[in-house]
């Protein structure tokens, strides 16, 4: 089979278009001489013939498929050849890289050419061929199979051959932007004198004499030579214009402003989406109003009627300044709205006039690049000329960062990206350093590829944030946490756009990024699987949608059916929580086989986890079936105070293998599934926060009973979490040791709260029973010292019997302590 092969490919290779020559190409690969045409027509259809026709066929049907197979061997000789030389200019490699990208997306596409008709051969191949290695195969299977073989052989030829061209093409790019990176790099890292030599002085100088004479020149050649009238027939539409620029520029930024102000303080609904449009209005009506602004000057004669370098620079300038101002006001608002990034309004004024400076220093860097190059500047000069813009600008932007490494206000909710805004100041203000530093070393490309990339990705960033905050507050216009996720899927989808936009500004070309995508659509092989950005797009779909199927049958079977069956609350939700599990289930396993994914290895991994089971893994399959019975039953969910194990917390969290509760002391616990499945489990607030309170209370004896009944009563009803409803008892429970024994009964309208209540009540009851003169007894213990006499035996020193005897007798002589006025005698 290999030899067919080889000699298929060879063959197309060298466009045989006769079995004559496919035949020949066959010969001389096995070593054999070809037949002649006359022996081999008597015995029928031998193999190489069958050969020779597949090959034949293979052969049309790749050429029908690239009829101008001539000219990419052409293109790839010369680039090969040019890349050699070493003398080819940029833009030549660039153009015959576009060439050469346009063909291996050609052959790319017909890699996969008859991948029909060869699955189906290949699937005749395996039903004939025996499955035991040592099998026997009777001559007319032996004969199918040569056959067949060599009808695959056939069919894969064009694609194996459009394989090669791709990877000469791959090759060929991969070479020419290798070249492509060392000229950029040789270009960047160029040093010229340096500008601070006063040697350069004078050429600068000279520099700006003939920047400003050539634009002088030209609007004194385009005055004269259109002379009066045509300003005088052009002059009504020109004021209309310049007028409704002045308009658009000066004055409908603020209108929107204040506009897009009054909406988001309003109660309107859809405030959100509205205050977004008029946001973007903001950056609109004034672009238009300066493309207003340059058809006036080019009606009035100022500006030519076609555009140069000189002024597309001078209209992106303006647009980058109105740009600038937009994102400024957006992310560092007036008033007393913080804004997405929650500064002080000291530090939003101060950062917002910074920000503005930086985007005008930037536009002015851009403007006077552009007089220069079309002047044809030297590198030298034209440094010397934009060292002093370069320098203010990285004060400006120094300042910028400075001002960014402030921190958030605390009620922001922006505390945490504390460290992000000092690291981010910290980066711009050692941009700012290392810019005019470079420019003055005389690496002028250096620091101009330093700053400009830098600022424009600052303002992508800020960008990024200010539609992020649009799209979240359309979702949760009041400023409150919202459970969707379309903010965060907008989030992410702005973040991947994010990267390729901010690689373009640092100079990646679209060429790079389309290569980079060519590259990744290739996609990745993990064993024997080839996985691709398709698959993983067939993935998401088909998953999507079967998740999207099961969530409709289990609305519809908790809405519709279920309540009509005679199951109780508890089993409907079991059904649908299982039916949950298992719509998720199958719809990862059909989306996983339809996206190519082989799961074969996955039959060594249950055979594998299987014996693990049986061995040590029974603890943990019996919480990971408590768990699927907790989440289906539910008789805890998070949020609940429980009390299982001794332990009394709050439940965090609740999955699969355990659960997680918050203890009052801040702590942790995690307890197995099989303990609350198994075990005695109180929970406290399940269905309502509704709990009792009950306090006991001691009084002295001899104490009035109603009085203590009253103040226990004021007590529980005065409190603000006792409920009315049933109201609170104060009951006469025991005859105590040494006091009578009350209990005060409440209930609480949210018994998390119970500890605290108790510290308040207990407070009060002690002062309402101090004031009212009512003790609150405790237990008491006399001790009784007595110094043994002079003359004394031991059993004379022995102490007095007690009391409660009555064959004893106490006198006065056994007692011998100090007599406290204060205490009374001792009894």
């Amino acid at each position: 089979m290999l030899h067919r092969l080889a000699a298929v490919i060879l063959a197309v290779g060298l466009g045989a278009s006769t079995p004559a020559v496919a035949q020949i190409s066959l010969d001389s690969l096995t070593g054999g001489a070809a037949a002649p045409a006359e022996d081999t027509a008597d015995s029928g259809a031998t193999e190489p013939e069958a050969d020779a026709d597949a090959l034949a066929q293979a052969t049309s049907e790749f050429a029908a498929a690239v009829p101008d197979l001539d000219d990419w061997r052409a293109l790839a000789d010369r680039v090969e050849e040019e890349l050699n030389d070493g003398e080819t200019t940029n833009a030549m490699l660039s153009a015959a890289r576009d060439d050469i990208f346009a063909w291996r997306q050609r052959f790319l596409d017909l890699t996969s050419l008859n991948a029909g008709r060869i699955g189906t051969v290949q699937a005749q191949i395996d039903a004939l061929t025996p499955t035991a290695p040592d099998a026997t195969v009777s001559p007319a299977i032996a004969a199918r199979l040569d056959e067949l073989n060599a009808q695959l052989d056939a069919l894969l030829a064009p694609g194996l051959l459009a394989s090669e061209a791709y990877a000469r093409a791959n090759g060929l790019i991969s070479e020419i932007d290798s070249e492509l990176r060392q000229a950029d790099t040789n270009r960047l890292w160029s040093r010229d004198a340096s500008p601070l030599l006063p040697s350069s002085w004078a050429l600068g100088a000279d520099a700006i004499d003939v920047a400003l004479n050539r634009v002088m020149r030209r609007y004194e050649t385009r005055m004269s030579g259109g002379g009066t009238s045509g300003l005088w027939a052009n002059l009504p539409a020109g004021i209309i214009a310049l007028l409704a620029a002045l308009v658009l520029l000066v004055r409908s930024p603020r209108w929107l402003l204040l506009a897009q102000t009054k909406v988001e303080n309003s109660e309107a609904r859809g405030r959100a989406i509205w205050a977004l449009l008029l946001s973007v209005l903001q950056i609109g009506l004034p672009v238009l109003g300066m493309s207003l602004l340059f058809v006036a000057l080019r009606q009035f004669g100022i500006l030519p009627r076609s555009g140069t370098s000189v002024t597309s620079a001078v209209y992106t300038a303006g647009v980058l300044i109105i740009v600038t101002r937009w994102l400024n006001v957006q992310l560092f608002p007036k008033g007393t709205f913080n804004g997405p990034l929650g500064y002080p309004a000291d530090v939003r004024r101060k950062v917002r006039r910074t920000g503005v400076a930086v985007g005008v220093m930037l536009a002015a860097l851009l403007i006077v690049a552009a007089l220069l190059l079309d002047a044809n500047v030297a590198s030298v000069p034209r440094s010397v000329v934009i060292l002093p813009v370069i320098m203010l600008a990285s004060l400006f932007l120094w300042r910028l960062g400075a001002l960014l490494r402030h921190s958030p206000m605390a009620d922001s909710g922006e505390t945490g990206t504390g460290r992000v805004r000092h690291v981010v100041g910290l980066i711009y203000m050692i941009v700012a350093i290392a810019t005019p530093v470079l420019s003055a070393l005389g690496y002028a490309q250096a620091g101009r590829a330093l700053f400009a990339p830098a600022v424009m990705t600052l303002a992508v960033l800020g960008g990024f944030i200010v539609l992020q905050q649009a799209i979240t507050r359309i979702y949760a216009p009041d400023d409150s946490e919202s459970s969707s996720l379309i903010p965060i899927l907008v989030g992410m989808v702005l973040f991947i756009v994010l990267m390729p936009v901010t690689a373009l500004v640092w100079g990646a070309s679209v060429a790079d990024l389309i290569e980079v995508w060519t590259r990744f659509r290739a996609g990745f092989q993990i064993g024997e699987t080839v996985i691709s950005p398709t698959d993983f797009l067939t993935f998401a779909i088909i998953f999507a949608v079967g998740f999207i199927l099961t969530r409709f049958v289990q609305r519809s079977l908790k809405g519709t059916v279920l309540p009509r069956t005679k199951l109780d609350l508890g089993g409907q939700n079991a059904v649908v929580s299982g039916l949950g599990y298992i719509g998720i289930t199958l719809s990862a396993l059909i989306a996983i086989t339809l996206a190519g994914i082989d799961l074969s290895s996955l039959a060594i991994v249950a055979g594998a986890l299987s014996v693990g089971i049986g061995f040590g893994l029974q603890t943990i399959v019996q919480n990971f079936v408590s768990g699927i019975i907790l989440l289906i039953e539910r008789p805890i969910a998070e949020g609940d105070m429980i009390e299982v194990n001794g332990q009394v917390g709050f439940v965090r969290d609740i999955s699969v293998r355990s659960t997680r509760i918050e203890t009052f002391d801040r702590t942790d616990v995690i307890i197995p599934n099989a303990d609350l499945v198994s075990g005695q489990v109180t929970n406290w607030t399940r269905g309502n926060m509704v709990g009792r309170l009950i306090l006991p209370v001691g009084v002295a004896y001899g104490s009035d009973v109603e009085l203590v009944r009253k103040l226990l009563l004021e007590i529980g009803n005065d409190h603000p979490l006792v409920i009315a409803d049933p109201e609170p008892q104060a009951l006469f429970v025991a005859f105590g040791a040494s006091s009578l024994d009350f209990e005060l009964r409440v209930i609480l309208r949210d018994v998390n709260w119970k500890m605290i209540v108790t510290d308040e009540m207990n407070r009060g009851i002690n002062a309402k029973l101090a004031e009212a003169g009512i003790e609150i007894p405790f237990p008491q213990t006399d001790v009784w010292l007595r110094e043994p006499k002079k003359g004394q035996s031991q059993s004379e020193t022995a102490p007095p019997p007690h009391p409660d005897d009555p064959g004893a007798m106490l006198t006065a002589d056994d007692l011998d302590v100090d007599a406290d006025p204060d205490m009374g005698q001792p009894t």
